[in-house]
């Protein structure tokens, strides 16, 4: 018996050696210490230094998390980056990696340190896993606080990914629950001291509580009966389609036609001999070659450019080198031949391409520079080029500028008036508005319903993920603007679509059966 006892503990060494190892660079037998359930763990300097490993985790969670949710608006960040350094990079897409990789690293470690604990062993974390817990801690927050300041409305996207994802993240924290019940059981059950046990099976049971009951709290338009989900929202292709083609260009809102989008969303300014041109960004750097054609004018704001000028410039080239999407796929190589010849796009070839395929078209208008001919009549020369040039259907236009609205609705009665925010209902209809143009962050179930009830349709901008989509669907949207129509079109149900009485089985199978285990985990 003494013999198969030895044997038995010489077996198990290799394991303990290689979490002992990883953890504390103490690979060797006798440089290890064990502690007796119920006793000190570590020394004083490591009792100080755990919370900060367990802290690290919690902020990596959060931050790796946050930057997930927000794939949605990959493109605003590095456009936004774009605009402050000059070049184009997919930062986004760095930030993602970097956060992943160092939340799996702290997340070890407190896999070996559970580990470890589980094993009576005392635990030393090695200085270099320190210095990187420290690292990844202060990057974490320091992100944070950077993305709060700088971005603050992806809190709002990560309160929104909660509807969606919350009954999920309940089964994961209870599985961790039910894997921390074993530590939790060693040093709590076994040690002599009352007060030790109540230090620290209270905060556990109290949390594990906590998460059993918090479904009460929860609230998802997606978990709803059979038979009350609305109509899936009509697409509509934000600057085309920019995955697929150089945003802006005929190629992109080919494209969008193509996969079957109902809508057409664009930009428009108005070039300084008074020919309105679509174009986002108030120079033209990013989205042509206009540094190898007028190096000079770099910075020069569009609407400043006669349109012969911007005709010699190039639209798509930037498109194939820059890949502005990191889930861009490749082009084919007509596709590509296509995009390098793109050219910029005039308001009036847009409009009859839209005319022509029945779609809907709705557009920012972006008032000229201080010193333009058109600064004050920009509003009267769109309209000449909308109902004089182009041919469009009135009733296709969805009309954003809030500017001489009046007016615009004396001349233009078959507009659609749109407004791109949210007032009063009584407002709303005393202007004629039909549609409210809102960014998905002020995405509301409740509001969408009130409006609707009024004939006041809601889209929401710029929706791209499934999720997002799903969530909007389930909300009752009756349209969004996305840069992804080709994706979205394939979409037939919501994503995690359930009734409430599958929440609720699922919900209660979660809670019983990890009760069950942890039960049986004390027990033993």
């Amino acid at each position: 018996v003494v013999r198969r006892h030895l044997l038995q503990r010489y077996e198990h060494q290799p394991f303990i050696s290689c979490l002992a190892g990883f953890y504390s660079c103490r690979w060797k037998r006798y440089q290890r210490r064990r502690t007796e359930p119920g006793k000190c763990c570590c020394k004083t300097r490591e009792r100080v230094f755990f919370p900060l490993l367990v802290g690290a985790f919690c902020f990596s969670l959060v931050f790796l998390y946050m930057w997930s949710e927000a794939k949605n608006d990959y493109n605003n960040f590095d456009w936004y980056n774009y605009g402050n350094l000059g070049f184009w990079f997919l930062w986004s897409l760095v930030l993602l990696i970097v956060a992943a990789i160092l939340f799996m690293y702290i997340t070890l470690l407190l896999v070996l340190a559970m580990c470890l604990l589980a094993e009576g062993q005392q635990l030393y974390l090695h200085w270099s896993h320190k210095i990187g817990t420290f690292l990844v801690l202060v990057f974490s927050i320091t992100a944070l606080f950077i993305l709060s300041v700088l971005w603050g409305d992806q809190w709002k996207t990560v309160r929104l990914s909660f509807q969606i994802t919350a009954p999920y993240l309940h089964i994961g924290a209870i599985i961790i629950m039910v894997l921390l019940s074993w530590p939790v059981a060693l040093y709590a059950i076994r040690t002599d001291k009352k007060v030790v046990q109540v230090i620290i099976v209270g905060p556990y049971l109290a949390i594990l509580l906590f998460l059993f009951l918090i479904p009460l709290g929860m609230y998802s338009p997606c978990i709803r009966e059979v038979g009350t989900l609305g109509p899936k929202p009509t697409l509509i292709g934000h600057r085309g389609a920019p995955m697929l083609a150089p945003e802006n260009t005929e190629m992109s809102f080919q494209k969008t036609i193509e996969h079957g989008g109902d809508g057409l969303e664009t930009d428009v300014t108005i070039s300084y001999d008074g020919v309105p041109f679509l174009m986002h960004d108030s120079t033209l750097r990013r989205t042509t070659n206009i540094k190898e054609v007028y190096p000079n004018d770099t910075t020069q704001n569009a609407a400043l450019f006669s349109w012969d000028t911007l005709q010699e410039l190039n639209a798509g080239t930037w498109f194939l080198k820059d890949k502005p999407f990191s889930c861009m796929g490749s082009l084919s190589r007509a596709d590509q031949n296509q995009a390098m010849n793109q050219s910029i796009y005039k308001l009036s070839n847009f409009l009859r391409l839209a005319d022509s395929q029945n779609k809907l078209v709705i557009f920012d208008l972006y008032r000229p520079p201080e010193k333009h001919p058109y600064r004050n009549s920009w509003i009267n020369r769109t309209l000449e080029v909308i109902l004089n040039e182009s041919g469009i259907r009135p009733h296709l236009v969805l009309w954003l500028e809030n500017d001489m609205r009046s007016f615009v609705q004396s001349v233009a009665p078959g507009f659609q008036q749109t407004m791109g925010s949210k007032a009063p209902v009584e407002d709303l209809l005393m202007d004629n508005i039909v549609k409210l143009n809102l960014a998905y962050t002020e995405m509301s179930s409740e509001d969408i319903r009130k409006y609707a009830d009024a004939n006041i349709t809601t889209n929401l901008y710029v929706v791209n993920e499934p999720w997002l989509f799903s969530l909007a669907w389930c909300s009752g949207a009756h349209s969004v603007t996305t840069n992804a129509v080709h994706t979205l079109k394939n979409l037939t149900r919501p994503l995690f679509l359930m009734t409430p009485q599958q929440y609720n089985i699922m919900w209660i199978l979660t809670d019983l059966t990890s009760a069950l285990l942890i039960s049986l985990i004390f027990a033993l």
